[in-house]
């Protein structure tokens, strides 16, 4: 093998994706390997290397192993209109959100500093102490969502899909019967897929996405469709996707970053230099 190989880094942590994607690796013939520890493998250096891992693993090898991780805006869901969103959604600094008076979903738009939830009012947020104010934030009004699903999507495309939450409890289903209470043959696959359609429809003109990523959506409590969601498909568990399709998405998501178009560049996520 040589260095030009492409290789599947997974995190030394390996989750039940990391293990699906290891064997879809396998079946069309691409190595795949675990890291041992939180540093790029000397031996990769100068492979053209793929990671799968959380943003903790994508940041310590990301730069020395000249990966070109994607993911979508951090403000990707306020560009999106009302009808899609469900919901009204600001983003903006965690000094700002503990000045809140009502209560309201707040979460990190992308890394994961502090747990998503509804807060009563901005008081019980993560202190001074804890974080800094200009800690960015996604601010939204409370909405109950009854079921939810993850969609991997590459070039604007759906790829793979399935259920993951029913009421807000982790609830896991191959897409093509998660909508169906009597497990129908695509039962729910439709919905799902339509209004997945136009959420990428919106993207491609007011809320662009990279051309790999993961998009989450769901039917809330009172039948409405409503986005989720969107982060970096090399860090989204697939659940009972298909390993083989959500593979794809992957490895574009997180690869050389010299192989990326010039259409992916704004989505790049900003690498801390290397420490050793």
């Amino acid at each position: 093998m040589t260095t030009a190989d492409p290789v599947l880094l997974l995190a030394p942590r390996i989750n039940e994706t990391g293990l699906q994607l290891r064997t879809a690796a396998g079946r069309r013939g691409l190595r795949a390997c675990t890291a041992t520890s939180w540093q790029a493998p000397p031996g990769l250096r100068g492979s053209a290397v793929h990671v799968y891992g959380g943003p903790l693993f994508g940041d310590a090898v990301g730069r020395e192993l000249g990966l070109g991780l994607l993911e979508p805006a951090a403000d990707w869901l306020t560009r999106l209109p009302l009808a899609l969103t469900g919901r009204r959604v600001s983003f903006g600094t965690l000094a700002e959100a503990r000045r809140l008076r009502r209560p309201a979903f707040v979460k990190p738009p992308v890394d994961k500093l502090f747990a998503a939830r509804v807060h009563p009012d901005g008081g019980t947020l993560p202190g001074p102490e804890l974080l800094d104010g200009d800690t960015p934030v996604l601010v939204s009004e409370v909405v109950r969502f009854g079921v939810e699903y993850r969609l991997f999507v590459l070039d604007g495309a759906v790829r793979a899909g399935s259920r993951y939450a029913v009421d807000g409890d982790l609830s896991v289903a191959p897409l093509e019967t998660a909508g169906a209470p009597d497990r129908a043959p695509d039962g729910g696959t439709a919905e799902v897929l339509a209004f997945t359609a136009d959420v990428l429809a919106a993207s491609a003109s007011d809320a662009p996405l990279p051309s790999a990523a993961v998009v989450d959506v769901g039917r809330t409590e009172d039948g409405r469709w409503a986005v989720v969601e969107a982060n970096a498909a090399w860090a989204g568990g697939g659940y009972a996707a298909d390993p083989d399709a959500v593979l794809d998405v992957v490895l574009r998501s997180g690869g050389p970053a010299a192989q990326l178009p010039s259409t992916d560049r704004p989505f790049l996520r900003e690498l801390p230099e290397v420490v050793r």
